[in-house]
């Protein structure tokens, strides 16, 4: 079974290693299965695709973003932009995602 991930879609992420190292972007999809994130416009590759009758999509080679392990990125803090790691906090039954940097709820 996967284990609970704690960087989500739609969060800005920079990359710590890899050849995209340095970069940031949105965290497009999360695969909580293999434990990768796919973020938009980083760890870019080709594939060859063939053309789909009905489809919009043309063949030829398609560029997208590929997965990138979920150890290999790092969550920007919203409230100064700046890398941190995530922790989980338990308030009333909830359970919520805070900034080990600041310390601030995440969402």
């Amino acid at each position: 079974m996967a284990s609970k991930m704690k960087i989500r879609r739609d969060d800005q992420v920079l990359v710590i290693s890899g050849k995209d190292r340095g970069k940031t972007g949105r965290v497009l999809r999360v695969d909580p299965k293999t434990e990768r994130v796919y973020v938009e416009g980083l760890n870019i590759v080709k594939r060859h695709q063939r053309p789909r009758p009905g489809s919009t999509e043309p063949g030829g080679v398609v560029e997208k973003e590929g997965p990138i392990h979920i150890s290999n990125v790092m969550l920007l803090d919203p409230q100064d932009n700046k890398p941190t790691r995530v922790g989980i906090t338990r308030e009333n039954g909830k359970r919520f995602r805070v900034a080990k940097r600041t310390g601030n709820k995440v969402d």
